[in-house]
């Protein structure tokens, strides 16, 4: 019981810090404790390679989702909405699709986000090792490589306290 209450104040802590730093959090986000984020090698839906070491230095907006996932199926043009809002900052969008084929993926996307390019994780190996909890799933990760917040579910990205959290995160 004891161990499990220093974990609540260290959560706490870590939120009131967010908190006093952005302002508050929006609905559904969460900090996640600064752990360093996974690899994340993997090639796009043209076949160009990513790795998300490359990033270092910006803010990034790591995504897991699949075609199959209701809620994955209603954020998407959200999301797309959302990276056309905030193109002009250095916030980098990493969609990530788990263990689907690339015609499913393609059809997918042309027709619900067709601006939106993904990478490819058909053997559902990197989704394995960042352990998303379920899809939708969003992680925040800081110019350092470390994964500062984690969004479960869909998410209204593109609404306007997603937006100015997102812009704070990464004019800050």
């Amino acid at each position: 019981m004891r161990l499990f209450t220093l974990v609540c104040v260290a959560l706490a802590l870590a939120g009131s810090q967010a908190f006093a730093q952005y302002g508050s959090l929006p609905g559904g986000l969460m900090p996640a404790g600064g752990y360093p984020a996974p690899d994340l090698r993997l090639r796009d839906m043209d076949g160009e390679r990513f790795d998300l070491t490359e990033l270092r230095g910006r803010w990034a907006f790591v995504h897991f989702w699949a075609s199959w996932c209701g809620p994955c199926r209603e954020e998407m043009p959200a999301i797309q909405r959302m990276a056309e809002t905030l193109s002009d900052t250095p916030l980098a969008f990493v969609l990530v699709n788990t263990a689907e084929t690339e015609d499913a993926v393609f059809s997918f996307l042309g027709i619900v986000a067709p601006a939106l390019n993904t990478l490819m994780d058909t053997d559902g190996l990197v989704t394995d090792q960042w352990q998303p909890r379920g899809l939708p799933a969003t992680f925040l990760v800081d110019p350092g490589g470390r994964i500062r917040y984690l969004a479960l579910g869909g998410r209204p990205w593109d609404e306007k306290v997603y937006l100015d959290f997102l812009r704070a995160l990464t004019f800050d």
